[in-house]
């Protein structure tokens, strides 16, 4: 099954550009969608890909656009590689991209000076540096609707639910089996922090990139250790493989806990009927019964105006896809009703980001009431810090495992605003916010 992914987005990436980039008319902006949909993460990345593209591309059949303003846009491959990441963001900047979309730790860590120089706003949604939260100091990256922060948090905060309350942590031994790259890396210092305020034990598990797909020393230093709890921050070929190692190994999956990016359901699904059990934190729901869905499906897939297999709409990561294109359509929605301009630019963009407000009511209005939780970003704050939920893996979908609930925000903030700070000391001189945010 991932074999004939991987091939059919090598053989689609050519045509990504066509399917997915309107004609440019007198009214339109550009934004450009860094992908991979080759490589060892193409597994990952092709959702993703398919879903942002396939939302912008209903956007522009449906609604005509934003407010009759068609949203051009192309893919640039980037083969989860920074330096090609970085490649694409000089392309985009050329064409005066809207909004930058990395896709990548590395790549956004790399962009991240780039930004507030060139004034383009960079969306890592729910990945990226924890830090970019504060917008004060990081006024052109926006991380919503969580940080890898938070979502570090939710997990932990579920494993002490499970344990009777957080002082049950005491005595516990947490595995943490990563991506040994600046995203498997960004939660260890509040996981460390975790461990020390509430006595458990922290016993980690680095995957090199380029061994994702023999972890069998890692799993088997599992086995002997014996953690209670195994949380697994993987993304790609890692993610299918670990599920596999620990069907094989008997780990007990119901204590197997992957963040978002390792809830794709192909990742769940290699495990076969062992599987069953295994879960990650998510901030959507999945399904392709909502509205929006299934104008998608009507208006572009059905219609042969993408490359999406029609089985996955609704699945997880591609409903993810989806909800980053959401929060950028609505972003530029808001800032041209901030602006009064119809064309909007870069700057005026992140007027809208800093304004992002999706309520119930508007989530009903377009169609995803109940895929995700109402969001709000401000000046100040470009994450949220907003309610999460525990999904599990039944077998042959996902299901949720518990009700939203908000991450641990009053333990995350003051090492988030610290390393904020660290981050501006340590990369003086760090350029001032010329705008300073009120306050709160």
């Amino acid at each position: 099954m991932r074999m004939r992914t991987l091939l059919a987005g090598s053989v689609l990436v050519g045509l990504a550009a066509s399917f997915a980039a309107p004609a440019l008319a007198e009214d339109s902006v550009y934004i450009q969608l860094p992908t991979y949909r080759t490589g060892p993460y193409a597994g990952s990345g092709i959702h993703i890909a398919n879903g942002m593209s396939d939302y912008l591309a209903m956007i522009n059949e449906r609604d005509g656009g934003v407010n009759g303003v068609k949203i051009a846009f192309d893919e640039c491959e980037t083969g989860y590689d920074t330096q090609k990441g970085v490649e694409c963001y000089e392309q985009a900047k050329a064409k005066n991209t809207l909004v930058f979309n990395p896709w990548s730790t590395g790549i956004t860590l790399q962009v991240i000076p780039k930004s507030s120089v060139d004034k383009i706003p960079v969306l890592s949604m729910a990945y990226g540096l924890s830090a970019a939260a504060d917008g004060n100091t990081f006024p052109w990256v926006f991380n919503p609707p969580d940080t890898y922060w938070d979502g570090l948090s939710a997990i932990i905060k579920y494993i002490g639910d499970q344990e009777g309350g957080m002082e049950g942590l005491k005595g516990k031994k947490i595995g943490y089996i990563f991506l040994d790259a600046g995203y498997g890396r960004e939660p260890i210092p509040l996981l460390d922090n975790l461990a020390q305020k509430y006595g458990f034990e922290v016993l980690q598990y680095p995957v090199p990139g380029k061994e994702m797909q023999n972890q069998s020393s890692q799993w088997l230093s599992i086995r002997r250790d014996r953690p209670d709890y195994v949380v697994m921050w993987g993304w790609g070929a890692m993610n299918p493989t670990a599920v596999k190692e620990a069907v094989k190994n008997r780990f007990d999956m119901s204590k197997f806990i992957g963040v978002w990016w390792a809830g794709g359901d192909e990742d769940a699904r290699a495990g076969g009927a062992g599987a069953k059990g295994y879960k990650s934190v998510s901030f959507n729901n999945v399904g392709a019964d909502y509205p929006a869905l299934q104008d998608i499906k009507k208006l572009v897939v059905d219609a042969g105006k993408s490359h999406t297999p029609a089985n996955t709409v609704g699945e997880n990561l591609y409903n993810r896809g989806v909800v980053n294109a959401v929060y950028m359509v609505e972003a530029i929605r808001i800032a041209q009703e901030m602006t009064g301009k119809k064309v909007i630019n870069a700057e005026d963009m992140r007027v809208g980001l800093e304004n992002l407000k999706i309520d119930e009511a508007r989530l009903e209005a377009i169609g995803l009431k109940g895929m995700i939780a109402p969001i709000e970003i401000t000046c100040a704050n470009h994450s949220g810090h907003h309610s999460l939920f525990i999904q599990e893996w039944d077998g042959e979908k996902w299901t949720p495992a518990t009700d939203w609930f908000s991450p641990m925000t009053e333990e995350v903030t003051p090492i988030l605003m610290q390393a904020s700070k660290d981050y501006a000391t340590s990369n003086a001189p760090w350029p001032t916010r010329e705008d300073a945010c009120p306050a709160n």
